[in-house]
């Protein structure tokens, strides 16, 4: 039987024997481990919605893009989305972004656990300037950010909304409220929802941010330090640097799964799925899928479909700051591997996670 901790501990070879779907008793749900699979999932939300009242985030910060579908989750949405195409993501963060984490590697010093003191600051500096949001010290909004992740997990295991959650989310609903008459992001997005509304998919986009960027920086980081023979050949061609990173998104997600409920008596698969049943979709199971990826557990720099990952996921909600995640990450990345001397400690740990899937802590050396 698959255990809670199994799936925080090393979920790969439990999602491989249900393949592409089972029924999971720890979670209470049917998941989805096959990529085709999970692409209809995603892309039916007709028959596979968020909109239910067990949905964990929505739990911890109220409705919001991530939560709604159809006709309410586009008004949702629609006033976060033109910041973050491709070519607006390029113009507007590649400065700031190269900057940013220029000046937190040169304050770190070696040694240093490069999730606190650069992959953390940089999503949360960069998040927060996409928004528009009000200064805030880094170690105050991660504090938040915590405990927010913290208690949307517990609720996916099960457990109830924690204290700590909920006031948390309480401090950033009055510092986003309070940037809300600003002519930026939150006060043109404030012209078409309510003020609680603009907080809940603030509040969406900010940890959303957070989490996915610090995962995919220190996920990718261990990868190629953990592989010195794909790290050596990154930097004998760092134009390989790009897929070494898609390929670390396939094997570790920063969003491991996401979750949907049935809307209606279906079979898929063979698997016979209720109306109101969770089915969660498998993020990091449909990036092992053997159909798609040969050898799907091994990290390869040159695989040359590893961008066929569903790390940002797929359909109307795939992830809304995956440009920018990827700009981030590629800058943040390639500034450390220029960094001389550079060595993973041995006690630094593996990916784990239920739901955020990250390294706990990234401890590196260099040579000043």
């Amino acid at each position: 039987m698959v255990t809670l901790a199994e799936l925080d501990r090393d979920p790969h070879p439990a999602l491989a024997a249900i393949r592409p779907i089972g029924w999971v008793d720890a979670l209470g749900g049917w998941v989805v481990t096959g990529r085709a699979l999970a692409i209809t999932v995603l892309r039916d939300p007709g028959t596979f919605t968020v909109d239910d009242p067990r949905f964990s985030t929505a739990q911890v910060v109220g409705p919001s893009m991530l939560s709604l579908d159809g006709p309410a989750h586009a008004a949702h949405r629609t006033p976060f989305e033109s910041p973050f195409g491709l070519a607006e993501t390029r113009r507007r963060f590649q400065q700031p972004v190269e900057s940013t984490v220029a000046d937190l590697i040169a304050t770190s010093g070696s040694p240093a656990d490069l999730r606190t003191s650069l992959a953390g600051p940089l999503s949360v500096a960069v998040v927060a300037y996409a928004l528009g949001l009000p200064q805030a010290a880094a170690a105050t909004v991660l504090d938040w950010y915590t405990a927010i992740s913290d208690s949307v997990t517990g609720v996916a295991a099960g457990r109830s909304v924690t204290a700590e959650g909920a006031a948390a989310f309480a401090e950033l609903h009055k510092h986003v409220a309070s940037g809300i008459d600003s002519d930026g992001l939150l006060g043109a997005a404030a012209q078409q929802l309510s003020v609680d509304e603009v907080v809940a998919n603030a509040a969406v986009l900010m940890f959303g941010g957070i989490e996915t960027t610090e995962g995919m920086i220190t996920n990718a980081l261990w990868h190629l330090l953990t592989h010195p023979e794909q790290l050596a050949l990154v930097r004998t061609d760092p134009s390989l640097l790009p897929n070494a990173l898609e390929e670390s998104l396939r094997l570790e997600p920063a969003a491991a799964v996401v979750d949907r409920y049935a809307t209606r008596d279906i079979e898929i698969a063979g698997a016979h799925i209720r109306r109101g049943d969770l089915v969660v979709v498998s993020l990091a199971g449909a990036g092992r899928d053997p159909e798609v990826f040969p050898d799907p557990d091994t990290f390869d720099v040159r695989r040359s479909n590893a961008r066929r990952h569903l790390a940002f996921a797929s359909g109307p909600h795939i992830c809304l700051g995956m440009h920018l995640t990827r700009l981030e990450t590629q800058s943040a990345v390639a500034a450390v591997l220029a960094l001389p001397g550079l060595r993973l400690e041995p006690d630094s740990p593996a990916p784990r996670g239920l739901v955020f899937r990250k390294v706990p802590a990234l401890n590196v050396t260099w040579e000043a």
